[in-house]
């Protein structure tokens, strides 16, 4: 499988995108952050090889070996990446979907069907075209209604609205650590019988552990969601 992840928006979420929901479940994957500025999975401690947009020839090559990949195309370059796609013939075809996040702010949600439309001119079938609803507060029908309406008008895209990530502390507090969910669920350490043997005077290795018990168990329940969020945007 190989997957875009793009959107004109800045701050929807690419990288968490990439680096927790996709990354764990699609073994071998290849990643490639298509970036210049902001942070990508390697700022979360995965193997990242870093483009620009306008390095689309290279990228190109890549895919057309790849049996996985990951691009997480960062909206500073999403412009060269989209004018180099329509460069070289039915490059599209090597990108078996386009994954757009995006968050409930009304210009995120207008500047992700300016995406849509720009994927959709360049000749992505509305199959491959998915957007993943994130920062979910309760609903994302009611949270995403443009979305939804202009998917129902266009059926240009996929818009299935259990494809979402709900709203949590816990991507931000991985990013401190520079850990991803995968990472913090999978740590098989026994914090709680290091919290019981440490010094109690000791306040800082207290609380560093603390933390991390307190991670785990903030990280858990999402990390479940995540694989139906998955399930979800490929169903």
């Amino acid at each position: 499988m190989r997957i875009a992840v793009v959107n004109f928006s800045g701050s929807v979420g690419k990288t968490v995108v990439t680096s927790h929901l996709l990354a764990p479940r699609i073994p071998q994957a290849e990643i490639i952050a298509v970036e210049s500025t902001n942070e990508s999975a390697a700022d979360l401690g995965l193997d990242v090889d870093q483009l620009r947009g306008a390095q689309f020839g290279k990228l190109f090559r890549k895919l057309l070996t790849a049996s996985a990949a990951i691009v997480d195309v960062g909206a500073s370059n999403i412009e060269d990446f989209l004018a180099e796609l329509n460069k070289y013939d039915q490059s599209q075809a090597e990108i078996d979907y386009f994954i757009l996040p995006v968050v409930p702010s009304g210009k995120a949600q207008r500047e992700t069907i300016k995406t849509i439309e720009s994927l959709s001119g360049s000749g992505v079938t509305p199959d491959r075209i998915r957007v993943l609803f994130n920062r979910v507060d309760v609903n994302s029908i009611d949270e995403f209604s443009p979305i939804f309406a202009y998917a129902k008008l266009s059926r240009a895209f996929m818009a299935n609205p259990q494809a979402q990530i709900f709203e949590s502390d816990v991507f931000d507090l991985l990013a401190n650590r520079r850990l991803t969910i995968e990472a913090i669920v999978a740590d098989q350490t026994d914090y709680r019988a290091q919290l019981r043997e440490t010094d109690p005077d000791n306040e800082d290795e207290i609380e560093r552990i603390s933390d991390l018990i307190a991670l785990q168990s903030l990280a858990r329940p999402v990390h479940r969601q995540l694989n139906q969020t998955f399930n979800a945007l490929f169903a």
